[in-house]
């Protein structure tokens, strides 16, 4: 092997790619790849979860991101409930002051500052929209950690394999040359 770190990226290919599991042989479409792309190998995802066999390296980074995902979801669900409170409230203020005061011309100008703060509503839900439009396309999502450390043993065997196949890459190579082989004596029996 090339390079002797231990250290793998996970991967997904499209279903109809999957191959056997390293480990179970059951039909995977996950990969881990050594960043220089030298070994990988299909495995099944519940096997990144068995801390026996791979140590996961981003374990930490994914939290973070995950604590501060569900922070920005609160933090927004509050905004929202908030204005929607306040619109009501101003609602409900211009309601009182029209019934009070009855005249058409305010009944107008009431109806008119309603509409212009929910057309501003609208506007700045259409931009939200648009913005969030704007966002790369997410590809498939799958949970977990992405950058693994296999286990000294494991490690050991994949170091092996690759070794084995040089080997016979090697051998394969020597059998083709014709000088490898003694010829054939080419004289008579005396």
């Amino acid at each position: 092997m090339a390079s002797s770190k231990n250290l793998y990226h996970r991967r997904l290919v499209a279903e109809s790619a999957a191959k056997p599991c390293w480990i179970c042989y059951k039909p995977s479409s996950t990969v881990l790849i050594t960043p220089d792309q030298d070994d990988y190998f299909y495995l099944c995802a519940g096997h990144l979860k068995d801390n026996k066999f791979a140590i996961a390296k981003d374990a930490e980074d994914l939290a973070e991101k995950q604590r501060k995902a569900d922070l920005d979801k609160e933090i927004e669900a509050v905004k929202r409930e908030y204005e929607e409170k306040m619109r009501k409230k101003l609602d409900r203020k211009r309601q009182k002051e029209v019934e009070k005061d009855g005249s058409k011309q305010e009944k107008e100008e009431a109806g008119k500052a309603e509409r212009e703060a929910e057309d501003a509503e609208k506007e700045k839900e259409a931009k939200l929209k648009e913005l969030e439009g704007k966002k790369e396309p997410e590809r498939t999502k799958v949970e977990g950690p992405r950058i693994f450390e296999l286990q000294k043993h494991f490690f050991q065997m994949r170091l092996q394999k690759k070794r084995d196949a040089e080997m016979a890459k090697r051998n394969r190579e020597r059998m083709r040359q014709p000088g490898l082989f003694p010829s054939v004596p080419g004289g008579g029996v005396s």
